[in-house]
């Protein structure tokens, strides 16, 4: 090429010969969504199963002109297949589909749990199939914008030592990140994930509901930037982000806490308890709470302590911890 000429736009996708033929069995949230990133790579989704209402809307919207078959045609069909069924559904399936002769030989086979690894697959593995654990550490909605999120989300990748070039590319051409994590470690991995990401969920809601009942007529929008900068401030700093009554020894506030919400949301009491006690914990471990001012704190924690009714934290620390 001289110096006066430029490149064209790069090809479409589409435009590419295909790499793999991709196949849906389980047409939730999450793989119609991998499958329609997959295809933007160049590959080519064939197949997906399906049976409710919300699973047809969703393979239409980002599956289309892919028909609804049968699992076991799905694997017929395609030369890569992701199951993307409940964490429960998945050991079922994986015996059921290998029993019957679904599984070909040098078929890859992806499930996205992020409790299982492997060994779930060894089922496929025994008929001559590839199996890989890739989980998106994502939320998905079921609609296009998840695809746009796949753009550098972190993927839970477990793969026997052979496979796991075939893995990174997989995960690189759907927009992720891979991260390996051991088979044993899968089910720590995934609670971790669970208790950041599901509990939060909660935890936001729980919070909009009760400035509601306090008079907020904008709860999200006065959340929104006290919670980002909380998140931020937590990814960057950890344990030194700590702030709030807790770690600072409040005990009175805290207890002021209690009692409100004992009277107005007693549901969240649980909850309050656990994650201050949690907080606690690591305020005093990290230096931020200080040890003089922690007795009263734990008494109002506790279930024994005082009762937050009556005073303003004077409670005791019996037990010696905050649990």
């Amino acid at each position: 090429m001289n110096a006066t000429q430029h490149p064209g736009p790069p090809p479409d996708p589409k435009d590419r010969p295909a790499r793999l033929t991709v196949g849906v069995v389980g047409a939730g949230r999450v793989g119609p969504a991998l499958a329609a990133s997959l295809r933007l790579a160049g590959h080519r989704p064939v197949a997906a199963s399906g049976v409710s209402e919300a699973s047809v809307r969703r393979a239409a919207l980002l599956l289309p002109d892919v028909p609804l078959v049968p699992p076991a045609e799905v694997f017929a069909r395609a030369d890569l297949v992701l199951l993307t069924v409940p964490d429960d559904a998945l050991p079922g399936l994986v015996e059921g589909l290998a029993e019957t002769g679904a599984v070909r030989q040098g078929q890859l086979v992806v499930h996205t749990s992020g409790r299982y690894g492997t060994r779930v697959l060894d089922p496929v593995l025994r008929a001559g199939g590839l199996p890989l654990a890739l989980h998106p550490a994502m939320t998905f909605t079921g609609t296009p914008v998840d695809v746009q999120r796949l753009a550098g989300c972190s993927f839970g990748v477990t793969a026997p030592d052979e496979l796991r070039l075939a893995a990174e590319a997989l995960v690189i051409e759907m927009g992720g990140e891979p991260e390996w994590i051991a088979e044993a470690a899968r089910p720590l991995y995934h609670a971790a994930l669970a208790l950041g990401a599901n509990h939060l969920v909660t935890l936001v809601a729980e919070a909009m509901d009760l400035l509601r009942q306090a008079g907020v007529e904008a709860p999200d929008r006065m959340l929104g930037p006290l919670l980002g900068a909380a998140l931020d401030n937590a990814l960057r700093s950890g344990d030194g982000a700590l702030t709030g009554p807790v770690a600072r020894g409040d005990a009175g506030t805290v207890a002021a806490h209690v009692a409100e919400l004992r009277e107005h949301a007693p549901g969240t009491v649980a909850g309050y308890l656990a994650m201050a006690r949690a907080t606690a914990d690591r305020a005093l471990a990290h230096g931020l709470l200080k040890p003089e001012l922690a007795e009263d704190l734990l008494g109002v924690l506790s279930h024994e302590g005082h009762d937050p009714g009556h005073g303003q934290g004077h409670g005791n620390a019996e037990g010696g911890g905050t649990r």
